[in-house]
């Protein structure tokens, strides 16, 4: 039997535990005789369903035992059986006290009978297990509300967490949907730019056909006439098409056709260069401050085309600073950190004003070309369509930053590469090369202005040439003719300038030919053809007579 069912005996006179023992004992119950009433308490802090107490052995110092019943837990009420002396009338106010302070007491008179104790013994401990059920049912209500308050705890450190993770994730989606947007636009505004490029260099390239012929016959002009007010005539007449060719050199260099000569540069030394012609061009009136980078970047650059771009930035910096301002142009080499641009190195040129600044609603159309903010008659709208035209060709990029009424910050990024030694000057220009009586040429252009520009150029010179309209007609006079050096259009209908070049290579591999356009796939050309034999419209006699004595020199040599 459990501990917690014992009956406790506290009957300290004659035989009355023994009697109480052993009629509780044939009932099935487990006793346990008390010394004291100390050692009552004792026992039943250890553990017992009830206590059976004779009123006389009461009579003794109760402190510990009012004490633990003063101090058992809520749901206990632990049990006594008083087996007390009949007697006539109230008991005295002394022993009311004591049952107060034993609290849940029943009180049996004696003399009584075994079966009536033994009944009050099983009644009060049926009633001490109710109250061993009532702490069972705490303890679990207990255990279940802690789980239910872990459960809780966890539910909301769970629910933190997920609404932590979807918040992440909310953030990642707006980011990429920021990202896709920005990629999104970029793409549009690239194939703006690619569609723009495409019609420019067209027209480009148009435009130089006619401004070769202008040149040329201006040149013939001025060589073969004897009035004086012809031939000044004739050169006002060529400096406006000086004008017109550098149009067509920005809008080509915007539709990334024309050709750079692309070299190892040292931006300090190209920016440091520019001192004195920016300072002409810009005028007292704006402060030019040089910062050179300490880390000396070397690029991969047409070196006067960056200049040309670095130019037009300036100029563009002093127009948006009106009556005065700061003029910085500096360089360093940095990383590439964005997708515009491959990884790896890059030189910078950045050309900062402290001027107006450019609206944020004129950011994105800086670079389109014929843009411009500047007054009819004062630009061409084409300066940083040719910035952003040479960068993009180079390999690198146009970067703008300009809070509006804050000046502008541009930046040009171009590829990194490895300083290089100093090329020695030469010696002297190309001079004049004797040549044989009478050598052959043969012109082969679509373009009959162009065309006969060529042959008026070179008859005068004392070449003999023929000329031919399309590639299949030149092959056939080649054959007949046996030249001794070919000029030939890139851009004919029918079989191209590459495609005859390919064509007289394999008949004639050691014929030299001259290869003239205004704007070609340079890959292509590039396959067949040394960059020196190509003639870069509109040209000159002078650069024409230059071209040919070259290449028959080269052949010569050979």
């Amino acid at each position: 039997m459990s501990v917690q069912e014992r009956v406790l005996l506290l009957a300290l006179r004659g035989r009355d535990a023994e009697v109480m023992a052993q009629v509780l004992t044939r009932d099935g119950q487990a006793c346990h005789a008390c010394a004291s009433v100390d050692e009552l308490a004792d026992q039943i802090a250890v553990g017992a369903g009830v206590a059976l107490v004779t009123e006389e052995s009461l009579h003794a110092d109760l402190t510990r035992l009012t004490a633990w019943l003063e101090a058992q837990p809520a749901w206990s009420d632990f049990p006594f059986i008083l087996l007390a002396t009949k007697r006539a009338g109230r008991r005295p106010r002394d022993a009311q006290i004591v049952l107060e302070q034993m609290g849940n007491v029943v009180v049996l008179e004696r003399p009584i009978h075994g079966e009536t104790l033994a009944s009050a013994v099983t009644s009060a401990l049926r009633g001490r297990r109710r109250q061993y059920q009532a702490h069972q049912l705490l303890d679990d209500l207990t255990l279940a509300e802690d789980r239910l308050t872990q459960l809780n705890a966890s539910l909301e450190t769970r629910i933190a967490q997920r609404t932590s993770e979807l918040s992440a994730a909310n953030n990642r989606l707006t980011e990429e949907v920021g990202r896709r947007e920005r990629a999104q636009a970029a793409l549009v505004q690239a194939q703006k730019m690619e569609a723009v490029g495409q019609l420019t260099g067209g027209i480009a390239h148009d435009f130089n056909n006619l401004l070769t012929v202008i040149f040329g016959n201006l040149d013939l002009i001025q060589r073969r006439t004897a009035e004086e007010k012809t031939a000044v005539l004739a050169g006002y007449a060529r400096q406006a098409a000086d004008r017109a060719a550098k149009l067509t050199h920005q809008l080509l260099a915007f539709s990334r056709s024309q050709r750079l000569n692309l070299k190892p540069v040292d931006l300090n030394a190209l920016v440091l260069g520019m001192s004195d012609l920016l300072a002409r061009t810009i005028g007292p009136q704006i402060t030019i401050e040089m910062a050179p980078g300490e880390d000396a970047p070397w690029t991969m650059a047409d070196e006067n085309q960056l200049e040309l771009a670095i130019l037009n930035l300036a100029i563009n910096a002093r127009d948006a600073m009106g009556d005065g301002g700061v003029l910085r142009i500096a360089t360093r080499a940095d990383t590439a950190d964005d997708a515009t641009l491959s990884a790896g190195g890059y030189g910078v040129v950045t050309v900062s004003d402290t001027g107006t600044g450019i609206p944020p609603s004129l950011i994105d159309k800086v670079f389109d070309p014929f843009f411009t903010t500047k007054p009819v008659g004062k630009g061409t709208g084409l300066g940083l369509s040719q910035v952003f035209g040479i960068a993009r060709q180079s390999g690198g990029t146009v970067r703008v930053d300009s809070p509006e009424g804050q000046g502008a910050v541009i930046e040009i990024w171009l590829p990194l590469t490895a300083p290089v030694a100093a090329a020695p000057e030469p010696e002297a220009g190309l001079q004049a090369l004797a040549r044989n009586e009478r050598e052959r040429v043969l012109v082969i252009d679509d373009d009959e202005g162009v065309r006969q520009f060529i042959v008026d150029s070179l008859e005068g010179s004392g070449y003999a040439v023929v000329a031919s309209s399309n590639g299949a007609d030149g092959l056939k006079f080649l054959r007949e003719t046996d030249p001794d050096l070919v000029i030939v259009d890139y851009a004919m209908p029918g079989m191209n300038g590459v495609e005859v070049v390919t064509e007289v290579r394999r008949s004639q591999p050691s014929l030299p030919i001259i290869l003239a356009t205004g704007y070609a796939d340079m890959a292509a050309v590039d396959a067949v053809m040394d960059p020196e034999r190509v003639l870069r419209k509109p040209f000159r006699v002078d650069d024409l007579n230059a071209a040919v004595r070259a290449a028959l020199a080269d052949s010569e040599a050979v």
